[in-house]
């Protein structure tokens, strides 16, 4: 058998070209992979934001429902702590299921402020698994505030 030398060099040229193209594949499944996670560390964070947002106006609702004379003040709420222990009204049982929803975010915290007729909510929660850390080294947080204004009912139905 003869062999030229032209092809004895072009099988080695063949086996780089197979490493090379072994390595791309292998950069570009390490990328999509990459991506993935990252996908789904966004689809948790805005998970997590869109649940505060119902939250919070769940509870905005619940304040202009139930916002008669001198009953809009009762429902400021410093922290979730501070929310009552059993409903024996409206106002306390409103408080009970904002506090018992925030705590179903991861280290969930939630708080209601009444500013005469002005009420703001806020709800925030941990982004641990989205976030990371900030520059301190603590644990990121998400938080999702509304704040709008509530007119109370006089009693009896009308408005003034």
């Amino acid at each position: 058998m003869i062999f030229r030398k032209g092809l004895a060099r072009q099988r080695g040229v063949t086996l780089i070209e197979v490493m090379v193209a072994v390595f791309v594949a292998a950069v570009g499944v390490l990328g999509a992979a990459a991506m993935q996670l990252n996908s789904l560390k966004y689809t948790d964070s805005s998970r997590m934001t869109s649940q505060a947002s119902f939250i919070v106006y769940d509870i905005i609702d619940r304040i202009r429902a139930n916002a008669a004379d001198g009953v809009l003040d009762n429902y400021a709420l410093s922290s979730i702590d501070a929310a009552p222990s059993s409903g024996s009204s409206v106002r306390a049982q409103d408080q009970i299921d904002f506090a018992s929803n925030v705590r179903l975010l991861p280290d969930g915290a939630g708080s209601i402020v009444v500013d005469d007729t002005q009420v703001t909510v806020e709800v925030s929660w941990s982004e641990g698994r989205a976030g990371g850390n900030d520059d301190a080294g603590q644990v990121r947080r998400g938080a999702f505030a509304v704040t709008t204004q509530v007119k109370p009912m006089v009693l009896g139905g009308a408005t003034p």
